[in-house]
């Protein structure tokens, strides 16, 4: 039976013999049932890495180019991303070489972990918690998740049965990013005494914090942690500025979105609260709070009613029949959102560059055609040179290349000491080569 925890509930302690108290961040447990280090290699910029992904697939011959290079031609799901093509290389053909054994599971499992699924589950770390643990400690959060969809599923991974939970709703978003805790850079230039106190109140409210972790779900558990490392991150954040301060002219204060993004028609209006989403993660990497970030835009296996759609997006991938039409327009759509996210980070002015340079995103689904989840030539979008590690503006056939060799061109490109990456069938100790800028 889920715990059930007021939602003005506070960690308590003594400091110094006087009661000290932390607020605690939105918990599925306050919600009732109705549910009512620097890389950026001398420029004074750091790296940063993110995932885009969505659910279901793609329409491979709608999907992948046949030339090969720069001088290759966007196909129809791609054109959305036209006016960006400088700014991203498509690779096609890699296999994820493990185990096929759960449709629209075992891909994205092999893909970001280099492994097989075990019993059913992750059983390692993902590739943004890889780079999270290399870049993630000097900033206030060590990584973002965020989605479209409502879930609490994603795949980004700490661990065995460890998944980092999606923040879905932009005012939540904004209110962590930008509301308490959050300095502007001009602000931090000189250290705050607060900041030792709020380690010490930390370190007092301890047996609490641990009493509570054993009352919550596992999602609230994740978001409990995240919660009290922001507060942490505030003070390794301000000690890093006064060592080392980075230019970030860029940052500012985004807008506030709107409280609610309410269905229209019974359909979650997707594409707005992607943008919302990408105008704060845009601002949160500006600003420096975070350098990695996951963006679980739709769930695996989701029936998502896009606009328009006579039914639910997975059902259309098995049902829709002929050249599916309508699942080509979700895609498209999607790869429209896409390309408003990577437009936003590109429109952040870095230096003699910009936010999407210094970036490498990676943009990804779950299985190739998804009628039949095959998880060969596997539709890949890498945004992005991280301050020039990778090359963009081309097409790569990859013809059949295990796809941990993007991984590890991905880990190292982000300056990972990565020797190799996956594990059994999975396991490489090569990048591919024509990633190399």
């Amino acid at each position: 039976m889920k715990t059930r925890i007021h939602r003005r509930t506070l960690l308590k302690g003594l400091l110094g013999g006087a009661a000290i108290s932390i607020a605690l961040p939105p918990l599925e447990a306050f919600i009732n049932a109705n549910g009512t280090a620097y890389a950026g290699g001398g420029t004074g910029f750091p790296k940063r890495f993110g995932v885009f992904f969505w659910g279901n697939g793609v329409l491979p011959a709608r999907w992948d180019p046949t030339a090969e290079g720069a001088d290759y031609a966007l196909t129809p799901q791609l054109m959305p991303l036209a006016a960006l093509k400088s700014d991203f290389t498509v690779i096609s053909g890699t296999r994820v070489l493990t185990t096929n054994s759960s449709p629209h599971l075992s891909g994205p499992a092999g893909l970001f972990t280099g492994d097989a699924l075990r019993g059913g589950t992750v059983t390692r770390p993902s590739i943004d918690q890889v780079i999270a643990q290399e870049l993630g400690g000097e900033t206030r959060f060590r990584s973002l998740e965020i989605g479209v969809q409502r879930s609490n599923e994603s795949y980004s991974f700490a661990g065995p049965n460890q998944v980092n939970p999606p923040e879905t709703s932009p005012r939540a978003l904004f209110n962590r990013l930008f509301g308490e805790g959050f300095r502007m850079p001009g602000e931090m230039t000189v250290a705050d005494p607060r900041v030792g106190l709020r380690r010490s109140v930390l370190d007092a409210v301890g047996g609490q914090a641990t009493d509570l972790r054993n009352r919550l779900g596992a999602a609230d558990r994740v978001r409990l942690e995240q919660h009290l490392e922001g507060v942490r991150g505030l003070e390794r954040q301000i000690a890093r500025l006064e060592e080392n301060p980075p230019n970030l002219a860029a940052c500012r204060r985004p807008e506030m979105p709107a409280e609610e993004f309410p269905d229209v028609d019974g359909r979650r209006p997707m594409s707005a609260i992607s943008r919302a989403m990408s105008d704060l993660m845009a601002m949160a990497l500006a600003c420096d709070q975070t350098r990695v970030f996951f963006n679980m835009y739709s769930q695996s296996v989701n029936n998502t009613l896009f606009p328009g759609a006579p039914a639910g997006h997975h059902q259309l991938t098995h049902d829709e029949p002929g050249e599916q039409p309508m699942v080509d327009a979700i895609v498209r759509l999607i790869m429209g959102d896409l390309a408003y996210f990577l437009t936003a980070l590109r429109n952040v002015q870095e230096g003699d560059g910009n936010l999407l340079q210094h970036s490498i995103v990676l943009a990804t689904t779950d299985c190739s055609y998804g009628k039949s989840h095959s998880i060969d030539d596997y539709p890949v979008i890498l945004a992005g040179t991280g301050g020039g590690s990778i090359a963009t503006g081309r097409h790569i056939a990859a013809r059949g290349e295990n796809s941990s060799k993007v991984m590890l061109s991905v880990l190292r490109a982000m300056g990972v000491r990565a020797p190799e990456f996956g594990v059994g069938a999975g396991r490489t100790t090569d990048g591919l080569a024509a990633l190399a800028p």
